[in-house]
């Protein structure tokens, strides 16, 4: 039954008439408002309480085992009586034969509702089948008037991934990537404008040295090759280089001899030259910079492809310019948010904010005694540019725990820089550390690197099952995938702010709630449809009523979840929410194979358990999808 003929079947209503009344109920996409906003109507009759307070109040389930929408009494601040008399009371006065609910059970001074099998199964599948890829979004989340779409979408940027060039692309770049493209991809669902900004370290005296490098040890054809892997080599050649020279201007300074030509000429001054050079706009310095720059982005691109992730915008510190940073300088000056100390510029922010809070943040320095600005005085610079290039409704920046001073600070300069609003729009998305990553020389890893060993310890795991190894098309294709999948789900599943520990023997295993068991599990659900000769016409007219048995119920009450599951994850901002989802569909899934066969059924039976886990697949693979995975089919 189509949705909109429930809602008229069961309170005679439009969805329109719903939506008007309750503004964030959405039927047409989300079945549980539906039922939520029946629920509410119901109770307000009951308990005399204004429907627009019930509604906000119930919530759904964390487990099937505790039904499907519950509602905590003392939420609704009802007095004269305690909570769990009037939940026994309400639970008493609720209809009979309500047409959507079964009388709610009492637990203290909660209400859990169980909704009636039929018309949750005869709603639900339709409406998967009907949105198909779209399930799930919630494209009203993202609009400026949900009610007058022609004032557009709200826009937010999300800035993440944020490699240095010439430096290792490390476990915290590849968090704040996984982290950052499920980020946009959640609030792209839910109908808002984003832009996805790289802002890549690529500035400073580190170029000079960089630029020193190669001309010294470079290799056209290995820069071409491989860029970011040859720029690193040079890197640490040219410091080792730069260490070794320092210790010889030392030793001659204790033997009294005079270092002043080699200071001059050494490396790191060059170094300084050349930059100096770069931020004078030499035309040969940027040109080089700028060829590092490009080749670097391009492979880049390239590695960021395999994660399924893009990026709008390639900005970076070399953005910013010395006059943007100057005049933020000053502006801080004027206005006394800066004072000088020893020579240099500081925030003191205990001046400006009252108590411990003031302390914990500290006393940054945002120019040095030599005139050079800092990082925060870049980063207050860039922001304000963004706001102004962007006009943004909301700015994330995903960046590691280590990183919460200096993003406190930012926005508390903002904010006394007279732009609170600006600042009200950011938030930081803050995760832990990687653990166990370094090689046995202690030596980093690039991502490209561990891409690599994942896929050839997944290619190893696979032809351990000859049988089902012979049956996969391109296995060197399927184990990249799966190789990926189990490095981003082993990363999304615990809480960001937690730290993990890379443990490639777990996160390649095929057991337990790991990346190729997702695969799997969708690979099998996947399989089948291609046992079956059904069409999707015989899907889209399946007996629905014939989907009876608990296991098939259960499935629904899962896909019914889905939409609430995102909905949920957006106050959250937690990738493991919508993991554990998929999860728990899987587990449900697996354990109905045998109650639940396809072929050899009676063929209308065939037909609706076949259209049942279709739409099981669909929300699969678009949970998957979400988290930035590709799921394969077999």
């Amino acid at each position: 039954m189509a949705i909109d003929q429930l809602v008229k079947k069961v309170d005679g209503l439009s969805l329109a008439a719903v939506t008007d009344k309750y503004p964030t109920c959405h039927p047409e996409i989300n079945p549980l408002d539906l039922y939520r906003a029946h629920l509410a109507n119901v109770l307000t009759e009951i308990t005399g309480v204004d429907h627009a307070i019930i509604y906000p109040n119930i919530s759904w389930t964390a487990s099937l085992d505790k039904g499907d929408l519950v509602i905590a009494v003392p939420a609704l601040r009802v007095k004269g009586k305690k909570p769990d008399e009037l939940a026994k009371e309400w639970a008493e006065k609720f209809p009979e034969n309500d047409a959507l609910f079964d009388k709610p059970l009492v637990s203290t001074y909660f209400l859990t509702f169980y909704v009636k099998k039929a018309p949750l199964v005869e709603s639900v599948i339709p409406m998967v089948r009907q949105h198909g890829a779209e399930f799930g979004r919630n494209k009203f989340s993202g609009l400026r008037d949900p009610k007058d779409p022609s004032k557009g979408k709200k826009r937010i940027i999300v800035e993440f991934s944020s490699p240095n060039i010439a430096k290792p692309f490390h476990a915290g770049h590849l968090r704040s990537t996984i982290i950052g493209g499920f980020l946009a991809n959640l609030y792209e669902g839910a109908g808002w404008d984003v832009t996805r900004i790289n802002y890549l370290g690529d500035w400073g005296k580190q170029y000079g040295l960089l630029a020193l490098a190669f001309e010294k040890y470079g290799d056209e054809e290995a820069l071409k090759a491989d860029p970011i892997n040859h720029l690193f080599q040079l890197y640490v050649r040219i410091n080792a280089d730069m260490t070794a020279e320092k210790e010889v201007i030392e030793q001659k300074k204790l033997a009294g001899e005079d270092v002043t030509e080699l200071e001059a000429n050494s490396l790191d001054e060059q170094a300084r030259r050349y930059f100096k050079k770069m931020t004078e706009q030499d035309e040969a310095a940027v040109a080089q910079w700028k060829r590092f720059r490009d080749l670097s982005i391009t492979r880049y691109k390239a590695t960021y492809a395999r994660l399924n992730i893009h990026f709008d915008d390639y900005s970076g510190e070399s953005q910013v310019s010395e006059d943007a940073m100057n005049q933020i300088g000053k502006e801080m000056a004027d206005k006394k948010i800066a004072t000088e100390d020893k020579g240099a510029m500081i925030v003191n922010f205990a001046d400006f904010v009252p108590g411990k809070e003031g302390k914990r943040l500290e006393r940054p320095i945002v120019r040095k005694r030599d005139g050079t600005a800092l990082y925060l005085t870049r980063d207050i610079s860039e922001l304000l540019n963004r706001h102004e290039k962007y006009k943004f409704d909301k700015m994330i920046y995903v960046v590691a725990s280590q990183q919460d001073l200096h993003l406190k600070q930012l926005f508390k300069i903002i904010e006394l820089l007279g732009h609170k609003d600006i600042a009200d729009k950011c938030q930081h998305v803050n995760f832990g550390m990687v653990l166990g990553m370094s090689t046995r020389k202690g030596t980093v890893k690039f991502l490209d690197d561990i891409l690599r060993d994942v896929a050839d310890k997944m290619h190893e795991t696979m032809k351990k099952n000859d049988d089902k190894y012979s049956q996969v098309v391109e296995p060197e294709k399927v184990a990249d995938t799966l190789g990926i999948s189990s490095v981003m789900v082993q990363d999304m599943s615990g809480k960001r702010i937690n730290n993990y520990t890379f443990n490639m023997e777990a996160m390649t295993s095929f057991e337990g709630d790991t990346g190729p068991y997702l695969q799997y599990a969708h690979a099998r659900v996947s399989s089948i449809r291609r046992k079956t000769d059904l069409s999707d016409e015989d899907l889209a007219n399946a007996d629905l009523s014939l989907l009876t048995e608990p296991h098939a119920v259960n499935i629904v009450r899962l896909l019914a979840q889905y939409p609430d599951t995102i909905q949920n994850t957006l106050k959250t901002l937690e990738p493991t929410t919508v993991l554990a989802y998929l999860f728990k569909m899987t587990h449900a899934l697996s354990s109905s194979y045998d109650q639940l066969k396809v072929v050899g059924s009676e063929r209308e039976l065939m037909i609706a358990r076949m259209a049942l886990y279709d739409a099981a697949k669909t929300v699969l693979g678009n949970g998957m999808r979400l988290l930035g995975l590709s799921p394969v089919d077999r």
